[in-house]
């Protein structure tokens, strides 16, 4: 017999503890923000289009600013079930995500509020990339999310759905104008986010935990 302890193992990567899962009412309140923040930046962009001026572009910016904090939400319930995986760089995917898409929501918020001639400032415009960097993580989420199985049946699949909406809508602008970008873009929220909202309000043990 020996009185060795045994060798810490180096050769697996490390893991967190998994979190006591949130409960199921604290997730259908975040699924019902995600759902409500979407349908108002749905309902502007069916309305005024992508239109960045006057009055139609600052009800624009406010109501991309609800969707953002729509999309705070969502990353919540992702962060509290540990969606994209237990990992270390699962989790800290998820906290970059969380300061992109807060630079994001800043310069909506100014550029919803400040005047015409402080818009197109040069700090503004660094503050404007993370915009679309942010949809850009959520896409990523979305596909380590599927990877990672932890969520199940068809919450395990929509967030892709939902977080593609920068690769469908961009194209369509580029290529049939903005007339066609107000029914791709505003069409794929409801389709997208709007709807994972829903499932999230409705099946919100399919997010929880198992063990």
């Amino acid at each position: 017999m020996t009185t060795t302890p045994a060798r810490a193992r180096t050769d697996v990567t490390p893991t967190l503890r998994t979190p006591a899962g949130p409960a199921e009412r604290t997730i259908r309140r975040l699924g019902l923000g995600l759902t409500a923040g979407t349908l108002a930046w749905a309902a502007s962009i069916f309305a005024f289009s992508t239109v960045n001026e006057g009055v139609p572009g600052r009800i624009g910016d406010l109501t991309g600013l609800a969707f953002q904090l729509g999309l705070f939400c969502l990353l919540a319930v992702q962060f509290k079930t540990r969606a994209t995986g237990l990992t270390r760089p699962a989790v800290v995917l998820l906290k970059v995500e969380a300061v992109v898409l807060a630079l994001a929501s800043v310069w909506s918020l100014l550029h919803g509020v400040l005047p015409a001639s402080v818009q197109d400032a040069t700090w503004m415009l660094v503050l404007d990339i993370c915009w679309p960097l942010s949809m850009i993580g959520m896409m990523v989420i979305g596909i380590k999310l599927a990877i990672a199985g932890r969520w199940r049946g068809l919450l395990r699949w929509w967030p892709l759905v939902a977080e593609s909406w920068v690769f469908v809508t961009l194209p369509a602008m580029i290529v049939f104008g903005d007339a066609a970008s107000r029914w791709v873009g505003g069409g794929h929220l409801l389709i997208g986010y709007a709807t994972l909202g829903v499932l999230l309000a409705l099946k919100p043990h399919l997010v929880v935990p198992k063990n």
